[in-house]
């Protein structure tokens, strides 16, 4: 994945994406939105990031039945987790399927998403190979996140998390010292306990 400071990957035929954007502007599918601005995204639509980046959660509401004083009650229960992140020049989509709900939220101020049907795609035969790769490429590192979420204790998900989310998103991070050498690396955009608890299933980061 590319990190999201960058308004399409640097190996992507410029011409090609250009003619994109030109497409969604002059067809009123390209909008900006705000930090933490919900995305109105439905099922069945392609969804392309030009700009900034995306970060999705999905809810799962699941009634729950409890027996108190001889009687049967339920109660609803839905918990946000944070799933991720999607970055600059990359595709996602949204699913529905009940009882579980998937939204998408701007995660950077001036986040620009395109969107289309998958047919448009017959308009660029190469582009819709690239878009086909790059959700073969989520998959599989979706079941990287599985493995690093499944760990038993709460610090392997901590590192497992930290360390994919570096490996997709992180930007190199130069010493003024030493400007010719990396340093380290660095998340473009800030993450909050609370999505981090979410995402590795714990209730308190420490």
């Amino acid at each position: 994945m590319q990190s999201t400071n960058n308004s399409a990957p640097s190996n992507r035929p410029f011409l090609t994406w250009q003619l994109i954007i030109d497409w969604a502007e002059e067809h009123y599918r390209s909008r900006a939105f705000t930090k933490d601005e919900r995305i109105p995204a439905r099922p069945g639509l392609l969804y392309l990031i030009q700009k900034g980046g995306i970060r999705l959660v999905g809810n799962a509401h699941i009634t729950a039945s409890r027996n108190k004083s001889s009687k049967s009650k339920t109660s609803p229960i839905s918990d946000e987790a944070f799933l991720g992140f999607v970055g600059a020049g990359q595709p996602f989509e949204l699913i529905a399927q009940s009882p579980f709900t998937l939204q998408a939220y701007a995660h950077a101020d001036q986040t620009t998403v395109l969107w289309m049907y998958w047919h448009d795609l017959d308009n660029w035969p190469h582009f819709r190979r690239e878009v086909l790769d790059a959700f073969r490429y989520q998959h599989q590192r979706k079941l990287l996140w599985l493995s690093t979420l499944g760990q038993r204790r709460t610090i392997d998900r901590l590192f497992g998390f930290i360390t994919l989310l570096i490996e997709e998103h992180g930007e190199p991070w130069i010493s003024e010292d030493r400007a010719e050498v990396t340093s380290g690396y660095y998340l473009p955009w800030p993450l909050t306990h609370a999505q981090i608890g979410s995402a590795i299933g714990s209730t308190r980061v420490t």
